[in-house]
């Protein structure tokens, strides 16, 4: 088969089977042109919550699915390739998070959305990139214990030096690739371009950058800019989606190595394999979903 007729077919076939198909925003182009939506994991989450399918297909990693399953427990979640992992969401381990309470017991336990469904059964709120200063603001305690980003968690601990921050030594592998002579290598290639740079990066480049934000927050900020070109400091699916869904503009990435492998583990195959009923179906203890999605729901009422 062709790209074009796996494509046709994974469309006749969602829509025969009611399959909602969901595809992160690092996921493959070829992915992306067939799923009903495209975003983060926690708007993919939302979307799967309010969509009409009883049956809901992540090309992501296997927290998005779990996130998903938390939300949406009446609903069939797959996950389209069961070996796509996401390293950061598995640096942390409950026992060691256990340990770290202990130490700070004053803490509130601040996980980040790329943490696994059992470590988020130990927090007290859930943050994205781009809510994580919105909530962290919001909560009456001083003590934040921020897990498992440090970079991002620096990052939104300078913007808040009210607040005294804990950290583990967690991040996320791909956005560390990049040090300072990348953004002074890109800066100098690219002069009339904005330095574009998600929050997951190390301290010394995003201090360089014109904005810092979300995958999404990135996205829009390129797409609704009258600047023509941009260096886009995250994953490098973004740089290609951009260059689609705005020719005009020019698009240059940060780092050649900024390649997420996990995500792209995802192919258009297993996509098709998932419409026709095979894949992984992601099922979680309800004691261990209720317990995990505590911290989502207080993320939701402080985040909006």
């Amino acid at each position: 088969m062709t790209i074009r007729q796996m494509q046709e077919e994974i469309l006749r076939l969602k829509q025969q089977n009611g399959v909602l198909v969901l595809a992160h925003s690092y996921q493959r182009r070829e992915i992306v042109e067939i799923a009903d939506f495209t975003g983060d994991s926690y708007a993919l989450a939302l979307r799967a919550k309010e969509a009409k399918e009883r049956a809901v297909l992540m090309c992501g990693v296997r927290f998005m699915a779990e996130t998903v399953k938390i939300l949406c427990p009446d609903k069939r979640v797959y996950l389209s390739n069961a070996d796509a992992g996401c390293p950061m969401a598995e640096q942390l381990d409950p026992a060691l998070l256990r340990a770290l309470k202990a130490e700070y017991p004053d803490a509130l336990v601040a996980a980040y959305i790329n943490t696994t469904a059992e470590l988020k059964t130990l927090c007290d709120v859930c943050v994205t990139s781009s809510s994580a200063e919105k909530i962290l603001s919001a909560v009456p305690e001083k003590e934040i214990l921020f897990v498992p980003d440090i970079n991002l968690g620096r990052y939104v601990a300078g913007k808040l030096p009210e607040k005294t921050f804990r950290f583990v030594q967690g991040g996320c592998p791909v956005h560390v690739r990049a040090g300072l002579r990348d953004a002074e290598r890109a800066r100098k290639a690219h002069p009339n371009a904005l330095f574009l740079a998600h929050p997951e990066c190390l301290p010394e480049v995003t201090a360089r950058a014109d904005y810092v934000g979300s995958t999404s927050g990135i996205t829009e900020f390129a797409k609704k800019s009258d600047c023509k070109e941009f260096i886009i400091g995250t994953e490098n699916a973004i740089v290609e989606h951009l260059q689609f869904e705005r020719p005009e503009k020019k698009f240059y990435p940060l780092c050649k190595e900024f390649v997420c492998h996990n995500m792209k583990l995802t192919t258009l195959t297993d996509v098709l394999n998932c419409c026709r009923g095979e894949g992984e179906e992601i099922d979680l203890p309800e004691e261990t979903r209720l317990a995990a999605k505590r911290c989502i729901d207080r993320m939701i009422a402080l985040g909006g």
